[in-house]
């Protein structure tokens, strides 16, 4: 396995809290990984990490063997495309220039738009399905739209690696299955995919490599018909459950046996929020 994006040893805290000790990892190139992990493990936080919106106070992200904290903003943005969680909509911009964005690390201040420009930012809104969408403001779109669109513009930016924080998220059932799948198309083109899931069999039938984290450090890696199984779901989830074939690619498909639950009564050493 080669690896252009790496964690060495990084400890990332916020003020006094540390959520990560020495974490280490390889991120395969041309492969899709996903993270995956209970609320407030530390998948959030590794993203900004690698995009360096978080310094790590011990250890260091490596990016083509250099530290991400050399490149100019620009040149590590034409390699790191990153979505986070809840980006900031500014304020009464339509959906197209939204996605216009995106070409920002392209540009200079002697060429601010050019065809490949154009092309670039119409061919991420057909890919997204929000070509339709271009004019309308997007403080009037619905979550599943805006997300839609937040996707067109990192994919607009033409990176080589996709770092995308719950992508999925605000997308109905049959958006999120298309996102995925056009994740998976990227990946097949030759891009490198990063991405925090929170659906466990989603990241089973789609990723090539799967990272388990809990309490800011990684219980597992790998292939998910290597590392899935029940067990590891108790320990990274505290949730009982079998683990069978996925009945369309193969993959393992976790099918929880926690039937009931009392509000006020999760299972054990679970906490919700």
């Amino acid at each position: 396995m080669t690896a252009r994006l790496r964690a060495q040893e990084i400890t990332l805290s916020y003020g006094d809290r540390v959520v990560s000790t020495r974490l280490d990892l390889d991120v395969p190139d041309g492969a899709f990984t996903a993270i995956v992990g209970p609320n407030a493990c530390g998948k959030s936080t590794l993203l900004r990490a690698f995009v360096r919106l978080l310094r790590p106070s011990t250890g260091a992200v490596r990016f083509d063997d250099r530290d991400v904290g050399a490149f100019r903003g620009k040149a590590l943005a034409r390699s790191l495309a990153f979505l986070p969680q809840d980006p900031a909509v500014p304020e009464d911009i339509r959906a197209g220039q939204l996605v216009g964005r995106g070409r920002f690390p392209h540009q200079s201040p002697l060429a601010l738009w050019s065809v490949e420009d154009e092309r670039a930012v119409a061919e991420a809104m057909d890919v997204a399905g929000v070509a339709d969408l271009a004019g309308r403001p997007v403080r009037e779109l619905s979550g599943g739209q805006r997300q839609r669109v937040w996707i067109a513009m990192v994919l607009a930016q033409d990176a080589p690696y996709l770092l995308l924080d719950e992508p999925t998220s605000f997308l109905d059932l049959a958006h999120q299955y298309r996102l995925l799948a056009l994740l998976a198309r990227l990946r097949d083109q030759g891009r490198t995919v990063v991405a925090v899931l929170h659906d466990i069999n989603q990241a089973c039938r789609f990723a090539d490599h799967l990272v388990a984290m809990k309490d800011g450090r990684i219980v597992a890696q790998g292939a998910a018909a290597d590392i899935v199984d029940a067990a590891l779901l108790e320990e990274v989830f505290d949730l009982p459950c079998v683990v069978l074939p996925d009945p369309v690619t193969g993959a393992p498909m976790v099918v929880p046996t926690l039937v009931r639950a009392k509000i006020g009564g999760p299972p054990r050493g679970s906490s919700l929020g």
